[in-house]
């Protein structure tokens, strides 16, 4: 190959990795936003499903698009989209006492993200990292919920994590199981 086509190919694999990122980014944007407002309204946190897609963006793709795939998701909802829990959107619900836990999103998809994407062939690490992430999650909503309320920590124990606890389980189960086929397929895809 001569220097024009080797540079030629550079641009095509530089503008195949930024479709692709756009792409990614898109779908799964798409994703969290159609899953996150479907709710159990429980007060004061709502049981969502906005866990199980962090947890397949975060172990379907690189730490790079999923963090964009969060923070888009949250400008969305922070201009007033209805995309959070019970189809809520602006200011006041980032800011309220659930806030902490759509901030933590971001710590949780990657965590996810890295750990996942680090080693991908071990199938262990898919629920692992998931665990690690909404550890982190539950911590960060916790003490925003309790600085937000005044709540000591058994009522912030009893009304942010016990509750979310056995969902949280089974869509660790399946976005594991779903994450593991789908990276497979994205591979295949190149």
């Amino acid at each position: 190959m001569n220097e024009k086509n080797i540079n030629k190919s550079r641009g095509a694999g530089l503008r195949n990795k930024a479709i692709r990122f756009i792409c990614m980014s898109g779908v799964f944007t798409a994703l969290m936003c159609v899953l996150s407002p479907i709710s159990i309204p429980v007060e004061p946190v709502s049981i969502t499903l906005a866990t199980l897609a962090l947890y397949i963006i975060g172990s379907s793709t690189d730490w790079k698009v999923s963090l964009t795939v969060v923070a888009l998701y949250l400008l969305l909802g922070l201009a007033g989209l209805p995309v959070f829990s019970k189809f809520q959107g602006g200011f006041q619900v980032i800011f309220g006492p659930s806030g902490g836990f759509l901030i933590g999103y971001l710590p949780c998809v990657l965590v996810v993200s890295l750990l996942t994407n680090k080693w991908p062939n071990k199938k262990w690490i898919y629920p692992l990292s998931m665990v690690l992430g909404t550890i982190l999650l539950y911590l960060i909503g916790s003490l925003w919920f309790m600085f937000y309320i005044g709540a000591d920590i058994n009522k912030t124990l009893a009304s942010c994590v016990l509750p979310f606890i056995p969902g949280d389980i089974i869509k660790i189960v399946l976005s594991s199981f779903l994450s593991i086929r789908m990276r497979s397929i994205f591979n295949a895809l190149g």
